[in-house]
């Protein structure tokens, strides 16, 4: 066997790594010249046609092919650091942008849980709020460029998943492109100087009294009026200054809407959390994007589902949810949102997600992003 020498070895190594990183500082001058191409004619800093043809082409000029994943992994890293000296330059060149107003919205009033989610999403950004009464008014808002981002509730951890988010995600082609978990503690709220025995109507969202349906279960004699949200019920109770009324919603809401506390923390789970996510009309993949979502819907014959699923497993990917729902006018045909650990840019995800398409009937990814890990 030949005698290596280690120094000599290091030696070459330390000349290849200098050449490397003059190699890389030019490249990174170029990058500066794109940018300001860039911002010339309006374009935007993601190219994710541009970023797979640049890794495809030097793969393709490897001797030895073994060492493919370590040049893709290093050239996608090059890349995220290009970007983030191009969003670099580009907020020097406009530091008026840096202080638009970034335009969000969220369903429910001041002091609702979307709102609180809202708030933690986009907290230390210049933002101007916008609040709507229905989920797809929400949707409709991103779809017409009215609000940049939208805010829904999409999955509680004691009732399960907001169906109709998921359906109107699908229906309006909506794009996910982040998530924010808020801990829900339901309260019964009323004007002040009313009493719990005084309550005979109390209005909340149908989530409000499904998440607090053994509370009420004592109190036969109270009538659930089903109402727009929980900051909403709160607002009318103030309003209509009735001491016979109630309704759920969180302490937040109490103190913007001048109620009192009638009896706290009625959530009959106290693990209670929503998860929301945020919604934009355009895909949108932070390089630290670990959760993906995707629709789709199996082949109407027998173990169509099992070998869809199967498709993760053999992958070795992360299952996190699944959520079926009915396509119209199909009986007993169903969509499936899918929730997965995962990031586009992973050679064994694309794969896997490439076998998913080509085994469902339909197959379409909501989003790559960021997971809150609360």
């Amino acid at each position: 066997m030949e005698n290596l020498d280690l120094d000599a070895i290091r030696s070459r190594i330390d000349k290849l790594d200098a050449q490397l990183v003059a190699l890389l500082e030019e490249r990174m001058e170029a990058v500066l010249e794109v940018a300001a191409y860039k911002k010339q004619h309006g374009l935007p800093v993601l190219d994710a046609t541009r970023e797979a043809q640049v890794i495809a082409k030097a793969c393709g000029r490897l001797q030895h092919q073994e060492y493919s994943a370590a040049v893709t992994a290093t050239l996608q890293t090059i890349m995220d650091q290009s970007k983030a000296l191009e969003h670099v330059l580009l907020a020097k060149a406009a530091p008026q942008a840096a202080l638009t107003e970034l335009e969000v919205g969220c369903f429910g009033m001041p002091g609702s849980y979307s709102h609180q989610a809202l708030e933690k999403y986009f907290a230390g950004r210049q933002i101007n709020r916008h609040h709507y009464a229905l989920f797809e008014d929400v949707v409709q808002a991103v779809k017409k460029g009215e609000i940049k981002y939208g805010v829904l509730p999409i999955e509680n951890s004691s009732t399960g998943g907001i169906t109709e988010v998921y359906d109107l995600l699908r229906h309006y082609d909506c794009s996910i492109v982040g998530e924010q978990c808020v801990k829900i503690e339901h309260n019964l709220l009323g004007v002040p100087g009313a009493r719990l025995e005084d309550i005979t109507t109390v209005y909340s969202h149908p989530q409000g009294f499904a998440q607090s349906k053994e509370f009420f279960q004592q109190y036969p004699q109270m009538e659930l009026v089903p109402y727009f949200s929980t900051s909403k019920s709160a607002e009318t109770v103030r309003d209509k200054q009735d001491r016979y009324l109630a309704a759920v919603a969180g302490s937040q809401a109490a103190e913007m809407y001048g109620l009192q506390i009638l009896a706290a923390n009625i959530n009959y789970n106290s693990n209670n959390y929503t998860r929301f996510i945020v919604i934009a009309n355009e895909a949108e993949q932070a390089a630290n994007a670990n959760k993906i979502t995707v629709v789709v819907a199996v082949k109407h014959e027998a173990g169509s589902l099992y070998r869809t699923l199967g498709h993760f497993y053999h992958s070795g990917l992360n299952m996190m949810n699944l959520e079926s729902r009915p396509i119209e006018g199909k009986s007993w045909e169903y969509f499936f949102h899918i929730d997965l650990v995962g990031n586009l840019r992973e050679e064994r995800v694309r794969q896997a997600l490439a076998q998913l398409s080509d085994s469902c009937a339909y197959c379409k990814i909501l989003g790559n992003y960021p997971a809150d890990g609360r």
